[in-house]
This record gives structure tokens, sequence and C-alpha cells, in this order.
């Protein structure tokens, strides 16, 4: 019920003697912990048979795992948007980077914090939980984002000093992972001293790492210090504000960076590698839709993923090495975060909180580790949108339950209204857009045969860089308990029919024997994404940063000069009529080609 109306109902039965009723203290609380870039390498979720999660175990066993559960774009910051807004993005238009809060839907949309605070919670939350912070959004909050520790050789920050070229030339977040150890003494190649900071992109400190047991606290651990602070100043309060804890962990988010002896619990030669079908990306059509002009051959240049995988490859003596490196400190990096989410588990399981505390353990997307040439986020496929997902809530959801249901992070925001009692409007105004997810709380209960009302699929949509989005011409997934179907902005198709095919090798979208399931899966998606000629979702006008461009080479003119960074970034024209103009150039350089800060 509304707080106004929770007030004057506790009001009246005090006035009648009846005693100091406190409903709002029968309210459970919830604490919602999502990781970054999290795929399946997860106890309990058959992604890798060596991931060493014990404590997100503990969670399973105490809940419900749901083993099919998607994201709605898979990539960083509209994911985020999405799952906190509840709202699809072809519903409110974001599909990309331009902040949450600029979007009219959005903006008069209430987030999952600022519904539950209007509901009468305590709303607080620390570390990365929407992409882009808004302050105002949170009663409470503990620390930003902070993407480090990162190399630093007292110029700029640099990738880890153990990871071999031309990996490591991709840059500090992505090219960089490795043990965080003592770098006295360790050097770049052309002399300069190495030592660690850690930040956001506004602001660095120096990370002190002298041994393993005398250092500063990453961010992860400085998190989940925060969040078992904040719970133990909660426990055994009887009366107390229900609370919302929010609290998001960096890690594995690339630089794949932490202590020495999560490293160790992962010896490199015993390492087992992902199974990849040799030429798998063969069939499928991801590339042609990558935002870059096509070529004579019809194809189009490396994306983001797949530049990462082949470069890496490049970068060791085989695929085989190249792999294990990565998986060692992904694995590593999985294995860190799980030892803060057994602190937050202790302190409530260890306190009053226990029962009364629902729990929500997920990602914002997966991420691929070769499968299809493919190392990263960002993809329509099984090891980019399938995220974990753990529900925990004490007398609605049953234990060591598991449910094959495809789910997908719009239904968390129903779901959380649904469990602790909330009213269901969340519109701001008519300018807002009601949620799109179903709560799970029937699958909670029954997690085999629970009757859901909602989807048999769950929908997944694409980022490619636009300046402005078209919800009816994007690319979408629908993934339901047996089929994968993929529509690509272009109308070309993949079908999987996942459930004799897990890895997704087999693309039957060409076979007249599946005409019909292609038919349907194409007849569902129409009705549940915009068709062309809807009204698009208002957009924000981008606005992009003030470029920090390299100088120009002394021999070109400005045109020339243009025109052979064209050549070399060619989805920087990005209304693709095959010039790229200053404007269009401005806007990607400072969007995916900064020049790093000295």
């Amino acid at each position: 019920m509304p707080a106004r109306t929770r007030y004057l109902f506790c009001l009246c039965f005090s006035l009648l003697g009846i005693g100091n009723l406190d409903a709002a203290d029968q309210r459970p609380n919830v604490i919602l912990i999502i990781c970054d870039d999290l795929n399946d390498y997860v106890e309990g979720f058959g992604g890798h048979p060596q991931a060493k999660t014990p404590n997100i175990a503990r969670l399973a066993r105490s809940g419900v795992t749901f083993t099919q559960a998607h994201c709605n774009i898979p990539i960083c910051g509209p994911s985020r948007a999405s799952l906190f807004t509840g709202v699809y993005p072809h519903n409110s238009g974001c599909f990309g980077f331009t902040k949450w809060d600029q979007y009219e839907v959005l903006k008069n949309s209430r987030t999952i914090m600022d519904h539950f605070r209007a509901e009468g919670y305590q709303t607080l939350g620390t570390g990365k939980l929407m992409h882009h912070m808004v302050r105002q959004e949170w009663k409470q909050y503990g620390n930003p984002a902070d993407y480090g520790p990162f190399a630093f050789d007292g110029e700029n920050k640099i990738a880890h000093p153990d990871v071999p070229a031309p990996y490591r030339d991709i840059g500090t977040i992505d090219g960089s992972f490795g043990p965080l150890v003592n770098l006295t003494g360790r050097k770049t190649a052309d002399g300069k001293p190495v030592s660690w900071l850690t930040g956001n992109w506004a602001n660095n400190r120096q990370l002190r790492v002298d041994s393993p047991n005398d250092r500063d606290a990453t961010a992860d651990e400085l998190n989940g210090q925060w969040a078992t602070t904040e719970l133990l100043a909660r426990a055994d309060k009887p009366g107390r504000q229900p609370f919302f804890m929010g609290v998001g962990f960096i890690r594995p988010h690339t630089p794949l960076i932490v202590p020495q002896r999560f490293f160790d619990m992962f010896p490199l030669d015993s390492i087992e590698l992902p199974v990849i079908r040799p030429g798998d990306v063969m069939d499928t059509y991801a590339k042609t839709v990558r935002g870059i002009p096509e070529g004579a051959d019809g194809d189009r240049s490396e994306d983001m993923g797949t530049r990462l995988f082949h470069t890496l490859v490049q970068s060791y003596p085989s695929q085989d090495d190249a792999l294990r490196h990565f998986i060692q400190a992904y694995l590593a990096s999985v294995a860190s975060v799980d030892e803060q989410i057994g602190r937050i588990l202790d302190a409530v399981d260890n306190s009053s909180l226990r029962d009364n505390t629902i729990i929500i353990l997920t990602s914002d997307h997966g991420w691929g580790m070769g499968e299809k040439d493919y190392l990263y986020k960002n993809s329509l496929w099984q090891e980019s949108t399938r995220v974990p997902l753990i529900i925990r809530a004490s007398g609605v959801a049953r234990t060591k339950g598991v449910s094959s249901q495809p789910v997908s992070l719009i239904d968390i925001y129903p779901t959380l209204i649904d469990l602790c009692g909330l009213s269901g409007e969340t519109k701001k105004s008519g300018k807002g857009h009601s949620l799109d997810g179903y709560s799970l709380k029937p699958l909670l209960e029954d997690p085999e045969n629970g009757e859901w009302s909602g989807p048999r699929s769950a929908l997944t949509a694409l980022y490619v860089w636009r300046m402005k989005y078209d919800p009816s011409r994007e690319s979408y997934s629908l993934r339901s308990r047996d089929w994968r179907y993929i529509r690509y902005e272009n109308g070309k198709e993949e079908l999987y029919f996942t459930k004799d095919d897990p890895h997704e090798w087999t693309n039957l979208a060409a076979n007249d024997v599946h005409a019909e399931t292609l038919l349907t899966f194409r007849s569902e998606l129409m009705m549940r994404v915009p068709a062309e000629g809807s009204a698009t979702p208002p957009q924000p006008a981008f606005q992009p940063k003030k470029p920090v461009a390299k100088k120009p080479d002394s021999t070109l003119s400005g045109e020339a000069w243009k025109d052979k960074y064209f050549a070399k970034h060619p989805a920087a024209d990005t209304d693709k009529d095959g010039v790229l103009t200053w404007p269009e150039y401005n806007t990607y350089r400072a969007e995916f080609d900064p020049v790093p800060k000295k």
C-alpha cells in the first residue's frame, strides 16, 4: 500500500488503543546484487566445470535458480537502464550509451529504488548499479563505480605488464588481465616504472600493493565491506524501516585484475577449454550488422568481439594457450566476487535479517569465451544473453529450486513489487511507461510447474552504435525452452534447436523442414516489438563529448587525414553514405576512440 495510506492505517490503530502496529516492519528487505559481465561460469549453471563459487552455490541452495535467464540487451548501459526501470529498450528507445535519464520515457518512469523509496523503504546502494549514476535516485550511497586496478607508467594507464602484444595494445580496460601483485622493479619497455591506480573515468587514486597481505582494498572489497557494515547496522533492531540495498560488483568486467591467490586457485596448465566448433561462425550473420558499410565481398570489418578474439590468439603461441590465460583470469575474477558475496550472506544469515530479507543475484549480461570466434558481450547468442539469476525469498521461494522457464532481467522489478506488496504503478507521468515484465513469484513457489503469465520466450535486443534508434529496425533474439531465433536489422535470420544443439552450432533458418517454426517465431517477434512505421519513442538529442583528437599527420591536409582515419574506422560513417563528415568523426572519436589523457 502507498506510504501515506500505511501511515494513516497505523495511526488509526494507535488511536483506537489497539497497539503500536508497525506495518512497515513486516515488509521484507531487499538486497539486489549485480555483477558485471558475469556469464554462466558459476557453479550450478554448467558454464565451466572448474568454476569455484561456493557462496553463490550456498545462495542457490536457499532459493530458486533460473537456468535460462537472459538480459534484454547484452551491453552494460542499456541493459542496466532496462533492468532498473523495468522498460524494454524498444519501448524506451534506450539501445545505446546516452545517459538513461535523458530519455523521455525513462525519466518519467520510476526506477526500482525510487519506487521503493516512494513506498516507504530506505534505499541505499554502492558500486556499479546503473551505468550512469544519478545520485538523487538513492537515499544513501557508498562508493561510486571503480573499474580498477589499472597499471600506470607515470603518465598513462596501461595494460597489465604480463599481457603480451598485440593484445595489450587494445588498452587498459579490455586489453588487460593478470594478478594484482607488487610491481616494485617492474618497468615498461622504455624504462618507465609501473605502479597501480584505481578509480573511474573521472577520478583515479594510487592503489598501494606492498605484498599480498599489505595492500589497499580493491573496489569490490570496499563494496563488500560497505554492504556488510550497513547490514549489521540494521540487524537486530525491531521496528526499523525496511530497506532496499543495491550492491554492484565490477568483476568479472575487464580489466581482469584480482589478487594472486585467486589466480592460484586455477593453475594455468589445468584450465579446461570451452567446446568450440571450428568454423562455427560461418553460418551466422552478426558481422553483417555491426554498423560498418559493406565491402565488395558483402562482409564487414571486425567488430569488438571478433577483434578481441583474434588479437588474443595472435598474442600467444596457440589459440588454446591464449584462451587458457584469459579464462584463468576470468575464473579468478569470478572467485574474487564470490568471496564478497559470501560476506554479504554471512551478515544476513547470522542476524535477524535472515528470515525477512529477499536476496537476488544476477548480472547485466554474459560474455563469450571464443565461441564463434568471439570474445566479448553484445551478441545475440547464448554466451552473451544468458545471465545467472538466483532469488531467495523466505516463505515463498522453494529451497534448492530450479526453473528452466526462459525469463529475463525485465522480470525482476515486477517480482520485487509482488513479493514486497508494493503498488504496481511506476510511471511518474503519462510520458512514462508501465512495467514490461511479469512477476516470477509463481515460479518461485513452484519452479517446475508454476503457472507463469509471462511470454514463452525471453526477448533480447542488440546494441549497434547509432545517433538515433528505430525500434522496428533493430536486431532481436527470442529464446524459448527449446529454440533460439535471431532476426538482424537487415532481415537475415538464425534459428537453433537448443534442446539438441545447446552450443547453437547449426543455423537451421534456411532448412525447409523448420519453415513453420521459423514463421511462428517471426510472428511472435512482430507481436512483441514495434512494427515498421510505428511511432518511435522520443530520444534525447545526441550531444557528443568534446573530442580530444590526435594531431593530424603534418604531411596531410585536414580532409586527407580525415579520409585516412575513415579508411581505418569505417564505422564512424553513421549514416552509411560513404562519406565521413567532421561531425561524424567527432562523435565517433569521442565515444569509441578517445586519446588517453596525459
